[in-house]
């Protein structure tokens, strides 16, 4: 009997890890083009940056950024329900002391059914206004910014270092397993070819 057969379940269960941490590496490594043999070889990340860039900030722009959901949002009279507790207090806070503090004739003629009135008043002049304001506010912040450009300058200028050292950080428990994963199916494979081997003798 070979007994030299029986490494054939270890080399393929080998190649199986070998092969997925190539697959791996190939993402960053080379990050500048090197050429062998007439062939130009670099990292798909590094290669690819700027089409990924622009792909990505067109993807987000279009599907998971919508200023026409922002808009509705912030214009929304439940959101302004929210923070109408806060406005009405500092609407009181004017009245009650600052208009005095810096009007002190104007403050001596208010009393409280007055201050009540003009809140009353600047309260029901605020609900008014606050979608139209809303409206413009995001129609202005649409115009000026490009949210697609924005995220694909970001991505152009992520170093391939940087981006490696992220994921390895991030998702070093699922690369330990992606490689024991590879190392199994190439085991199962050895070990199907050692069957085969041994059947056929």
């Amino acid at each position: 009997m070979n007994y030299w057969l029986f490494l054939i379940p270890l080399i393929t269960a080998f190649t199986g890890w070998f092969v997925l941490w190539i697959a791996y590496t190939i993402i960053f490594h080379p990050k500048k083009p090197v050429r062998i043999l007439g062939l130009t070889i670099q990292g798909i990340y590094p290669k690819k940056q700027d089409q990924l860039a622009s792909k990505l900030g067109y993807l987000i722009s279009t599907e998971f950024f919508s200023f026409a959901s922002i808009e509705q949002k912030i214009s929304d009279p439940v959101s302004f329900e929210k923070i109408m507790p806060l406005i009405e207090d500092h609407v009181d806070d004017f009245l009650r002391n600052k208009l005095k503090e810096e009007m002190p004739m104007i403050g001596m003629f208010i009393g409280d059914k007055t201050i009540g009135q003009l809140k009353t008043i600047f309260l029901k002049e605020i609900t008014t206004l606050f979608p139209e304001v809303m409206k413009k506010f995001a129609g202005g912040l649409q115009s000026e910014l490009d949210i697609e450009q924005l995220v694909a300058t970001k991505i152009k200028g992520l170093p391939a270092e940087k981006l490696e050292a992220m994921l390895s950080q991030g998702l070093s428990k699922e690369m330990r397993l992606l490689g024991l994963a590879g190392a199994a199916i190439g085991l199962v494979a050895g070990l199907v070819q050692l069957a085969v081997i041994f059947a056929t003798q």
